[in-house]
């Protein structure tokens, strides 16, 4: 199954879906690009060191459903079946999603639906949460809203910063990521409402 990951910035989730789809513990997956709207992106040259092919598509002065055009004719031309948002900062167009129903999946540092949007840790610390976390979910027009997939929690401790529940937390999207990622190109689930529901077999 061919994967196509977005990116705008460090590429720390990008880099972890690499490796674990080139060490084996995500198989039948080949990652095919790495596409960044910043050039000075730092995930692109992560992506370069392994082999992958990388596309930057600036947004510039044209509507997002123009930028998100050209993003869609590079990802249908590697016939990519699974868009992942690695720490991508733009929402995406419905034309971008209905290319892809349920084939996008973005990981947010938060229990959704709690603190959606920018700086999800630094929301969730300084409203004094004892229990926050990370998700993985399918994409659709709104923001950080589609059926989700994976959940992790972590604690919030009395020592904690809210740098420092970041760090915590995005240790944890590494894993949660790889996780869901097995799950979806393996095809063991399905979804019914909101719910997603997996299969053993």
């Amino acid at each position: 199954m061919k994967i196509g990951i977005l990116i705008s910035g460090r590429g720390s989730n990008m880099t972890a879906i690499v490796d674990a789809v080139q060490n084996g513990k995500i198989s039948g997956a080949e990652v095919v690009v790495v596409i960044s709207d910043k050039s000075n992106a730092q995930g692109l040259e992560k992506a370069k060191m392994r082999g992958i092919e990388t596309v930057v598509i600036p947004k510039n002065k044209r509507s997002r459903e123009e930028h998100d055009a050209e993003i869609v004719s590079e990802l249908k031309r590697r016939n990519v079946e699974i868009v992942c948002l690695a720490g991508y900062m733009r929402l995406l167009s419905g034309d971008f999603v209905s290319v892809f129903p349920n084939k996008i999946i973005n990981i947010h540092p938060s229990l959704l639906p709690s603190f959606p949007g920018l700086d999800a840790q630094k929301q969730a610390f300084e409203y004094g949460v004892k229990i926050t976390g990370c998700t993985v979910h399918f994409v659709d027009e709104d923001l950080d809203h589609g059926a989700i997939i994976l959940q992790r929690s972590v604690e919030v401790l009395n020592e904690d910063t809210a740098e420092i529940l970041s760090a915590k937390i995005l240790e944890q999207e590494h894993t949660l990521y790889i996780e869901a990622l097995q799950k979806i190109v393996m095809q063991k689930y399905e979804i019914v409402g909101r719910r997603v529901i997996f299969r053993e077999n």
